[in-house]
C-alpha cells in the first residue's frame, strides 16, 4: 500500500500529552513507578481516580511492566539520561535519530510521495522509542529483530509531511491477540506489520555500516 502515487488513510499521529517534559534522573528515580504504588503516584501528581490521566498512567504502567516477547529487548526510560544510556548500550555512540516531522495528515486519506528506505540492515536492528502518556515524559524503548525503517512524504490537505514508518518483517513471536492481527486479519508470522511513528516518537539507527 505504501508506494509512490498510492493513497492511504493516516491514523492520529498526535501525542495526547505533547507538552510534557523529562524530569532529571535524580528526581525521576524517586517517583513511585509501579502498580503497587499507583495510589502514591497519583496522589503525587493530584490525579483523580477514573480520570483520563488515571487511564493514561495505568496504560503506561501496563506497557512498561509487560513481559517482552521472544527476541525483544526493552526498557521504559523515565529520564533523558536513561534513554541515552539504553540507546548507547544497544547501538553505540554513533547513532542518528529519526522522527515524523509533524502531525499533518492525521485522520486524512493522503497520497504517497517519495518513499525512502533509511534503515534496512537486519543485523543491526534499530531502537524504537515510543512516547507514553504520563504526567512527565516517559519513553517505551524496544529493539526487535528484522525491522526496516522508511521515510515517506505524505501529501496532506495543508502540507507535505515527512513521516517515518517502521516495518516488522518477523512477527512469528508476537501475541496472537496483538491489535495488528485483529486489524489485518492475520496471525503471527503470516504477515509483516508496518506502523507510523507518532509525534514525539523516535527511531535510533546506527551510523556504522
Amino acid at each position: 500500500m505504501v508506494k509512490e502515487g498510492g493513497f492511504i488513510p493516516i491514523p492520529d499521529l498526535r501525542d495526547p500529552l505533547s507538552y510534557k517534559s523529562f524530569l532529571s534522573r535524580s528526581l525521576a528515580s524517586k517517583i513511585p513507578f509501579s502498580f503497587p504504588r499507583i495510589k502514591e503516584l497519583k496522589n503525587l501528581f493530584g490525579v483523580v481516580d477514573e480520570s483520563i490521566m488515571d487511564e493514561y498512567i495505568q496504560d503506561t504502567l501496563k506497557v512498561c511492566k509487560k513481559n517482552p516477547i521472544r527476541g525483544e529487548q526493552s526498557t521504559c526510560a523515565t529520564s533523558a539520561e536513561d534513554l541515552i544510556d539504553f540507546v548507547v548500550e544497544k547501538l553505540g555512540n554513533r547513532v542518528r535519530a529519526w522522527s515524523t516531522e509533524s502531525v499533518e495528515g492525521s485522520y486524512e486519506n493522503v497520497s504517497i510521495g517519495a518513499v525512502k528506505l533509511i534503515h534496512g540492515n537486519h543485523s543491526k536492528p534499530p531502537t524504537l522509542c515510543h512516547s507514553q502518556p504520563f504526567p512527565f515524559q516517559v519513553y517505551y524503548c524496544h529493539i526487535l529483530p528484522k525491522v526496516k525503517v522508511y521515510a515517506i512524504d505524505i501529501h496532506a490537505e495543508k502540507k507535505v509531511n515527512n513521516a517515518i514508518m517502521a516495518c516488522h518483517y518477523d512477527t512469528s513471536t508476537w501475541n496472537p491477540n496483538h491489535l495488528a492481527f485483529k486489524l489485518l486479519g492475520f496471525g503471527p508470522g503470516l504477515i509483516e506489520v508496518c506502523h507510523w511513528i507518532n509525534e514525539n516518537g523516535v527511531i535510533w539507527t546506527t551510523t556504522q555500516g
